[in-house]
């Protein structure tokens, strides 16, 4: 990764954070996106780089204008963008369909989906006038799954996965590469407001019972997540293309 330019959305959140670490470690240079101009700035401070590797944008991934400045200003800044994690999403409120309201509906699809579809419109662009480029979207163990309560997040999983694998196929001959990787019960804040919506005050009971389903008996680590993206953005996964890699400690071969 020495010298490559890394474009992280979702970078103040713990995968994020965790990926921008270590392929700074292996000599990347990172640029940043949240929505969040405050935890951007704690991100940044987290990663104790004392040179100009670490660049930060604040953005919505939702908004095209913004993407657009994302990938600009990540251009002007480093020449060229070689990996682009398109990380950024949210999980949502726990309701059955009934009594799940359009506009929540519509707000998760906005930043699961539509976010996702505008990182790679613009950055494919990018990375076709380079001839090269790898991308990694993140799906979620819920891109395979149903889960009652779930659905818009579910819906919005399952579309990134099919989205990854259009993408693929549509630039496989420019150089560039389109992949996913599907973490689930990663210990980050995400995870966290998942088992306060399933049981309010009593987080640690349902953090049990999701452990019970997982067959490594743990949560993952967000550094686990870190090293798959780092090696499908890397030349080690140079005939890797339209996939999904499972970070779930076996959840989808029980």
């Amino acid at each position: 990764m020495e010298g490559k330019v890394v474009l992280i959305t979702g970078g103040a959140g713990g995968i994020g954070q965790a990926t921008a670490k270590l392929l700074l470690d292996y000599g990347a240079k990172v640029a940043l996106v949240d929505i969040n101009e405050d935890s951007l700035v704690k991100a940044k401070e987290s990663l104790h780089v004392e040179d100009d590797r670490v660049f930060t944008i604040t953005g919505n991934v939702t908004v095209e204008e913004d993407v657009e400045n994302y990938v600009k200003q990540t251009v002007d800044r480093f020449g060229k963008i070689d990996v682009f994690f398109n990380n950024a999403g949210v999980n949502g409120p726990v309701s059955p369909i009934t009594e799940l309201d359009q506009a929540t509906f519509e707000k998760i699809m906005s930043i699961n989906v539509t976010g996702v579809f505008l990182g790679l419109k613009h950055v494919m662009k990018q990375m076709k006038k380079q001839g090269y480029g790898s991308i990694v979207n993140t799906a979620s163990n819920a891109a395979y799954i149903g889960s009652a309560g779930m659905v818009s997040y579910i819906a919005s999983k399952h579309a990134v996965a099919g989205i990854t694998k259009t993408a693929a196929l549509e630039v496989a001959s420019d150089g560039i590469r389109v992949n996913a990787v599907a973490p689930a019960a990663i210990d980050t804040q995400m995870l966290a407001d998942i088992q306060n919506n399933l049981t309010p005050g009593e987080p640690e009971k349902s953090g049990e019972a999701l452990k019970q389903g997982i067959p490594a008996g743990r949560f993952g680590a967000p550094e686990e997540v870190a090293q798959v993206v780092k090696f499908l953005a890397s030349d080690d996964a140079s005939f890797v293309n339209g996939s999904l890699y499972n970070v779930d400690g076996g959840m989808q071969a029980d």
